[in-house]
């Protein structure tokens, strides 16, 4: 009889250490604690000497083990389609039903979003995504910076971060990695996740051999981590349009299937027919004044084509712009504004075999 009794408690001790086990640990992010199958949406607080900003962040821990995710919405502020985006589906997420954790940043760049200001935080001027990895004795900006450096990508085993053409760009959607030849795990990890976003052109970015100076940018910061990084660029014009934000959807959907955080299939695009772009060119203005183009993002270009024009502040043409490489337009400056040295092509080369031919 004492026999069974130990071995039925053997039983439910083992039972309960492998439920434990599948249920996963506690989350902690700052003095926050995540219990495993909950979801928490608070704000953080950044403060420098001059100003201070809060940052709208939810963490979904999945009931299950897995891989941290973490995603950046509104890194740029008038980039609506992915932060309504990331607000979507952040409704759509259940943590009962994931594996790992979900790190999802709402809005990065909180003033920006709220003084409709064009990819600067007018407290202090600075382009967010010109400043990692931060200082965390800087601007406001740079200590923002800083503090999704240290607290969101370190954190995090794969990382996302989500763009649009804002107030002054049209732009045709894509996805995007880094890719250097130094750490071509990471690089094939990244190319995946690309790939399970479901855009057909996906963009290159790096190429060489490492990662050299400052990150300066969002996701380049997770891989100078040794995280897998990627982006997407959807929508355009400062607008919110139906299909890009459920497009953004799809594919963090897509991705979260991909890492096996949930459960289905990805729509990942298959090797052969995505459109890597190693390369591009940018188009920049000589003059300031008014822009003029009957050219549209994903127009196929020749190299020598006339793309537009522009002229001075009374109206007096001043320089014909022409396409200098052949290719196709990721995106383009839109509205007449232009300041010298703004852009006003983007142009990412084919591949080859994809070139058209007279």
């Amino acid at each position: 009889m004492k026999k069974k009794i130990l071995t039925l408690l053997s039983l439910i001790i083992v039972s309960s250490f492998l439920n434990l086990q599948a249920q996963g640990e506690d989350f902690d992010f700052g003095e926050r604690t995540i219990k495993p199958g909950t979801r928490k949406s608070f704000f953080v607080e950044i403060s420098s000497e001059k100003d201070s900003l809060k940052i709208p962040i939810s963490i979904f821990h999945g009931k299950k083990p897995g891989p941290v995710l973490g995603i950046t919405a509104g890194v740029h502020g008038m980039e609506y389609v992915p932060i309504i985006a990331a607000q979507n589906f952040a409704k759509k997420l259940d943590p009962n039903q994931m594996r790992g954790t979900v790190i999802l940043v709402h809005i990065a760049n909180l003033p920006s979003f709220l003084n409709r200001s064009v990819r600067i935080n007018p407290q202090d001027d600075k382009n967010l995504n010109r400043v990692f990895p931060g200082n965390k004795n800087g601007s406001i900006t740079q200590r923002l910076a800083y503090f999704l450096s240290n607290n969101v990508i370190a954190k995090s085993d794969y990382f996302l971060d989500m763009h649009a053409g804002d107030a002054n760009n049209e732009l045709r959607p894509y996805s995007g990695y880094y890719n250097y030849s130094s750490s071509p795990e990471i690089s094939q990890k990244a190319r995946d996740m690309a790939r399970a976003l479901g855009f057909p052109f996906i963009v290159q970015f790096g190429n060489t051999d490492k990662v050299e100076g400052a990150s300066k940018y969002c996701s380049r910061e997770a891989f100078v981590r040794g995280i897998p990084a990627v982006d997407i660029e959807c929508g355009q014009k400062a607008l919110v349009e139906e299909d890009a934000v459920a497009q953004i959807e799809d594919a963090l959907e897509s991705l979260l299937n991909h890492l096996e955080i949930s459960v289905g299939k990805s729509k990942t695009i298959p090797e052969d027919k995505a459109v890597f772009i190693a390369k591009r060119t940018t188009v920049t203005s000589n003059h300031e004044g008014f822009f003029y183009s009957n050219m549209s993002s994903g127009d196929y270009v020749q190299k020598g084509m006339k793309l537009g024009y522009t002229t001075d502040l009374f109206g007096n043409r001043q320089e014909t712009i022409y396409a200098p490489v052949e290719g196709f337009i990721l995106y383009k400056s839109f509205n007449p504004p232009i300041k010298k040295g703004d852009g006003l092509f983007n142009i990412g080369h084919l591949p080859k075999k994809l070139i058209k031919k007279n």
